[in-house]
């Protein structure tokens, strides 16, 4: 008799040890589908703060990173593939790809970087209240517009004319440009249009016209394109001696002289709160779109000194970090 219950016993754990190996196996690990428009450090900013999170991709957490290197007709058929996936939550590294998630899905949680306000763009209803499946980040990139430009105009004082490299084609980016002029009237400032359009944009075109054009320095706006090409476009800023503001501090990492920007380091950072929020069922409808607060002057001096330019001292004195 007490064999038999020996047996039955065992029986019973052996199946309830199958039942629990099945259950954890059964178990659905999260994964996140991840639209970038370029490869840079931000990406991996985000999977650390992921882990910091406690996130271990691959054991409670997965992630279809989905880099599409500055090719905007790419968007649409990327989205899709991730929406087809089911991922739990898709995480968009760029505005371009916004109109294609709005499209594709309805359900899932969407969490988003944008340039542009997204309020006006009709993204969401409000920043505090965004509704629908859509909450994210507002970088207030272009706001800076004019921040930028008389950054430029203190450390060079001399200039009276600046050219503008940007995207025409590239959504939301001509709201950029337009902020530029505004700020160029207020700082009696000359500028010159420098269009660059992919799959190949003409960029050595793109300096000689800013050279024919007489422009004494240069803004980069954050483009798909200037994002693939920056080491190429600060390289020829370089070589034509053109000093360069830009639109976030991996420029000046690879060579640009200047940046005025929100902290990238802030805000992927905070995608991860997103995902971790969304994760523990947080609906998108009610997590406010936040405004990122902290900004970041990056000046590189090491450039500054290959296009023999010195830096005033009030204006360094200003950078919350100096490339030396």
């Amino acid at each position: 008799m007490k064999a038999k219950i020996l047996v039955y016993a065992l029986l019973a754990l052996v199946l309830a040890t199958i039942h629990l190996a099945e259950a954890q196996q059964s178990k659905k690990v999260p994964r996140i589908g991840y639209v970038g428009a370029g490869r840079n450090s931000n990406f991996e900013t985000m999977r650390q703060g992921l882990q910091d999170l406690g996130y271990v991709e691959g054991k409670n957490i997965i992630i279809e990173d989905r880099n599409i290197q500055g090719k905007i007709n790419q968007i649409p058929t990327v989205v899709a593939e991730l929406v087809q996936l089911n991922v739990d939550i898709l995480v968009l590294g760029s505005f371009g790809a916004i109109p294609a998630a709005k499209q594709a899905t309805k359900t899932i949680p969407i969490v988003m970087l944008t340039n542009v306000d997204p309020v006006a763009e009709g993204i969401v209803d409000s920043l505090a209240h965004p509704g629908g499946n859509i909450t994210g980040i507002h970088r207030r990139t272009y706001e800076l517009s004019g921040k930028r430009l008389e950054l430029l105009k203190e450390a060079v004082p001399k200039i009276s004319r600046v050219g503008i490299l940007w995207d025409p084609d590239q959504p939301g980016v001509a709201i950029s440009f337009k902020e530029y002029e505004a700020a160029a009237r207020v700082l009696k400032i000359g500028l010159q249009s420098l269009e660059v359009r992919g799959p190949s944009p003409d960029l050595e075109g793109a300096f000689e016209a800013a050279t024919k054009g007489r422009a004494s320095a240069l803004v980069i706006v954050r483009t798909f394109i200037s994002l693939n090409y920056s080491k190429q476009i600060v390289d020829l800023a370089i070589k034509n001696r053109l000093p360069s503001m830009c639109e976030g501090s991996d420029y000046v990492e690879a060579g640009g002289l200047m940046s005025y920007m929100t902290s990238d380091t802030e805000i992927f950072r905070r995608i991860a709160y997103y995902i971790d929020k969304i994760l523990k069922g947080a609906k998108p409808a009610d997590l406010p779109v936040e405004q990122p607060t902290k900004f970041e002057f990056v000046i590189n001096l090491k450039t500054a000194k290959q296009i023999g330019l010195t830096i005033p001292p009030n204006v360094l004195a200003r950078a919350d970090k100096v490339i030396r």
